[in-house]
C-alpha cells in the first residue's frame, strides 16, 4: 500500500522528498502524542452509526455463513470498496480479533491523517510552529461536523472515509510537488476505500493544476469531473427512502449549515491574500482553490436538489465535497493562528486548546451518553442494547432473522448502536442505515419500502403481527423495549430490551 512506500521513505534520506518532509523521532513522538489525544477526546465506538453498513460486509467475509438473509443492504456497499477486503486480509494475515484489528485501523488512520497534515503544512507554511498548530487544530477538531452533510473530520470508528481521507491529503501534497505518479497512487488507494470522497479530491487535485497551468475560468470545470446527468424522476418507494436523509437536499439545510457552506469562502479568500503577502505560494494556491471548489459544487448542489427530476442524483451528495475543505481549512486556520496569534507563548496555546478540547470531549460524552467513551477490545459494555445484542452474537442460531423497531438507532439510549455489526445476525431492513443504502443503490427502494411497511406501527404490534412478519418474511426472533408482550418466550433480557423467541 502506498503509506507503507511513503512511511519507508521517511526512513531513507535518499527518497526524495522535499526540504522538511523527513520526521525526527521527536515529531514521530509528538505525532504519536496527537493520536493518542485525539482519541482520548473524541472516543472510539467501533459498531456505531455507519459502522452498520460497513462492517457487515468484513463479517461476512470472514464468516460467510452470516447474513443469510437482507445482505444486500450492506453488500451493496461493499461491492464499491476493498475497505471490507483490506480489513478482513489484515485479520487474517496477523491472526488477531476482529475488534483489536479495528481499533489499530482506527489509531493508525488518525496517525496517517496527522502525518499527511504535517507534510502539507510544510509545504504552505515556513515556521515550523505552524505546523504543529494546524496539526493540533485537526487533532482537536476531528468530530467536528461538516455544516449539514451528516459527516465529521473523522469518524469515531474505522470506515472507508476514514482511510480516504489521510490519502487524499498525501495526494494533494504530491499534485504540489508536481509528482503525479505519486499522486496518482494516493488517488487509486483512496478510490479502493471510498470512491465518491476520491471523485472529490481528484477534483481538487485537477483545479490545483488547472490554476497552475490554465486560464481559472477553465479550472472552475475541473470540480465537474465526478459528475453525469440523469432526468429520472425517483419512485416513490427511493422518495419515501430519502426523507430519512434530509441532509442530501440542500433546501433541507437549516440557516446555520447554510453558513457553513458560504463562510469558509470570504475567510479562505483573506487567507490567500495574507499569504500572497507574506509569499506562501503553495498556501495561496490551495486557498484560491478552494473557494473555487466550494463554489462550483454549491452550485452542483442546487442543480441536483431543487428540480424534482434530478432527486435520484441528489444520492451523489456533492456537498460532502466540503469534508476535504474542512479538512484543508482548519489545518490551515491553525497553522495561521500559530503564526500571527499563538506563536511561542505558552498560555495562548493553552487558552485556545484547553476549552477546545474540553468542549469537543462533553459533546462527544452527550452524543454516546449510555456508552463508554472508549469501546476498547473486551471491555463489558455499559449500553444496555449492545449487551442484548452481543447475547445474540452468542446465544443464538447463525441463520435466524431478527426484527426490531426499524427506528431503533433513534431511540434514547441506544446510542446509534449497530444490530448486524454487533449481533452478526440478519434483521428485516431498518430505516435509518438500510435507508442510506437505498438512497445509494435506488434499485433496492422497493424491497426496502416493503420491509419497512410492514414494520410500520412496532410499539403496538400484538402477536398477529409478529406471526405475521414470521410468515411473510421468515422472522424467528424479535427485540422489544421493556415491557415487552404478555405471550413472549423471552429468554434474555435487562432494564431495558427483551429478546423473544416465535415459535
Amino acid at each position: 500500500m502506498p503509506f507503507l512506500v511513503h512511511a519507508c521513505y521517511i526512513l531513507d534520506t535518499r527518497s526524495g522528498w522535499g526540504q522538511g518532509d523527513y520526521l525526527k523521532v521527536k515529531e514521530i513522538l509528538l505525532l504519536l502524542f496527537l493520536t493518542a489525544g485525539a482519541l482520548l477526546i473524541h472516543g472510539y465506538h467501533p459498531y456505531a452509526e455507519d459502522a452498520e453498513i460497513y462492517l457487515p460486509g468484513v463479517e461476512k467475509i470472514l464468516h460467510p455463513e452470516l447474513f443469510p438473509f437482507d445482505s444486500q443492504f450492506f453488500e451493496s456497499h461493499a461491492h464499491l470498496t476493498l475497505f471490507p477486503n483490506l480489513i478482513a486480509a489484515s485479520v487474517r494475515v496477523t491472526h488477531l480479533p476482529l475488534e483489536t484489528a479495528l481499533l489499530i485501523w482506527q489509531v493508525a488512520s488518525i496517525f496517517l491523517l496527522l502525518l499527511a497534515c504535517w507534510r502539507l503544512s510544510g509545504k504552505c507554511f515556513t515556521d515550523p510552529k505552524t505546523r504543529w498548530a494546524g496539526l493540533a487544530l485537526v487533532a482537536a477538531l476531528l468530530t467536528l461536523p461538516v455544516a449539514g452533510t451528516a459527516l465529521y473530520i473523522l469518524d469515531q470508528y474505522v470506515n472507508p472515509r476514514n482511510l480516504a481521507t489521510f490519502a487524499a491529503i498525501f495526494a494533494i501534497v504530491d499534485v504540489l510537488d508536481e509528482k503525479y505518479v505519486w499522486a496518482g497512487i494516493w488517488l487509486a488507494f483512496a478510490a479502493t476505500m471510498h470512491p465518491l470522497m476520491a471523485a472529490f479530491t481528484l477534483s481538487y487535485c485537477a483545479l490545483l493544476v488547472a490554476m497552475k497551468k490554465l486560464h481559472l475560468g477553465l479550472a472552475g470545470l475541473a470540480c465537474l469531473l465526478p459528475f453525469g446527468i440523469s432526468f429520472q424522476r425517483p419512485s416513490e418507494a427511493y422518495r419515501q427512502a430519502s426523507l430519512y436523509h434530509g441532509f442530501h437536499y440542500i433546501q433541507n439545510w437549516q440557516w446555520y449549515e447554510w453558513l457553513g457552506i458560504v463562510g469558509p469562502i470570504p475567510l479562505l479568500w483573506l487567507l490567500a491574500r495574507w499569504a500572497r503577502a507574506k509569499q506562501l505560494r503553495n498556501l495561496d494556491l490551495t486557498s484560491r482553490a478552494l473557494v473555487v471548489y466550494d463554489l462550483v459544487y454549491f452550485a452542483a448542489a442546487l442543480i441536483v436538489s431543487l428540480p424534482a427530476r434530478f432527486g435520484s442524483l441528489a444520492r451523489l451528495q456533492p456537498l460532502r465535497s466540503l469534508h476535504l475543505l474542512y479538512v484543508l481549512f482548519i489545518l490551515f486556520a491553525g497553522g495561521f493562528l500559530g503564526q500571527c496569534v499563538l506563536k511561542n507563548r505558552l498560555w495562548r496555546w493553552l487558552v485556545l486548546f484547553l476549552p477546545l478540547c474540553s468542549g469537543m470531549f462533553l459533546a462527544q460524552r452527550t452524543l454516546f451518553a449510555d456508552s463508554r467513551h472508549l469501546e476498547w477490545p473486551g471491555a463489558r459494555p455499559t449500553n444496555p442494547w449492545v449487551e442484548v445484542f452481543l447475547w445474540i452474537r452468542e446465544n443464538t442460531p447463525v441463520d435466524a432473522i431478527f426484527a426490531l423497531d426499524p427506528l431503533y438507532m433513534r431511540i434514547p439510549g441506544e446510542d446509534a448502536q449497530g444490530f448486524r455489526a454487533i449481533a452478526q445476525r440478519s434483521v428485516l431492513a431498518d430505516a435509518i442505515k438500510d435507508s442510506g443504502a437505498v438512497s445509494m443503490f435506488p434499485p433496492l427502494a422497493e424491497e426496502w419500502f416493503k420491509q419497512v411497511q410492514a414494520q410500520s406501527g412496532w410499539k403496538s404490534f400484538q402477536m398477529q403481527d409478529f406471526h405475521r412478519l414470521q410468515t411473510e418474511y421468515g422472522v424467528t426472533w424479535v427485540v422489544l423495549q421493556q415491557p415487552g408482550l404478555v405471550g413472549l418466550n423471552c429468554p434474555y433480557q435487562n432494564s431495558v430490551v427483551l429478546v423473544c423467541r416465535l415459535y
